[in-house]
């Protein structure tokens, strides 16, 4: 795992799939978590996709055998990845909130 941070596409990603969910559920959820600030287009998503099955942090989950929907499911990697990416962002806004004495 790196230490580099995360987008905040794939940050909604990856909390999206802490239950299973298909595609078009994540880029609804996404939306949702984010008050409807981050909107998702399919080449975004899938691309994201992609790059989190091969960093192993997502998997896909074995689906009916005539469906096209695919659902994924965060590993214990990608959680793992998620609590260091929220470690980081809390320092950034305690030291953000320090310099600027915000209480």
């Amino acid at each position: 795992m790196s230490n580099t941070a995360l987008t905040e596409a794939v940050y909604y990603i990856l909390l999206s799939l802490m239950q299973p969910m298909h595609g078009y559920g994540i880029m609804q959820n996404v939306e949702q978590l984010s008050n409807g600030r981050v909107k998702l287009a399919a080449g975004t998503l899938y691309g994201a996709i992609n790059t989190l099955l091969e960093k192993g942090w997502i998997i896909s989950l074995p689906g009916e055998k005539d469906s096209r929907k695919k659902e994924y499911q965060i590993t214990d990697q990608g959680k793992q990845t998620l609590e260091t990416e929220i470690t980081r962002l809390r320092e950034l806004i305690e030291n953000g909130n320090r310099i600027l004495e915000v209480k």
